[in-house]
């Protein structure tokens, strides 16, 4: 189940590092640097903070997309 995100182009915007961001977000840098690579499938609550930090909506952060290989069931 891929999970895209515009997450570093949202803190581009807000002008902060990783470091920032996490600590906004009550995450770790680590955190922030996993859900940009892709390699993290944020929290609800997660997600619905770093949107509010963002002064975004999280589907303006976060998309999804089905992957029409599997078996739809």
């Amino acid at each position: 189940m891929p999970l895209y995100n515009q997450l570093k182009t949202y803190r581009s915007k807000l002008g902060v590092n990783q470091q920032e961001l996490g600590r906004l977000a009550g995450v770790s840098r680590q955190t922030i640097s996993l859900i940009e690579r892709g390699d993290y499938s944020p929290s609800v609550t997660l997600a619905l903070k770093l949107a509010k930090v963002c002064d975004c909506t999280v589907e303006d952060i976060f998309s999804y997309e089905e992957d029409h290989n599997e078996e739809q069931g």
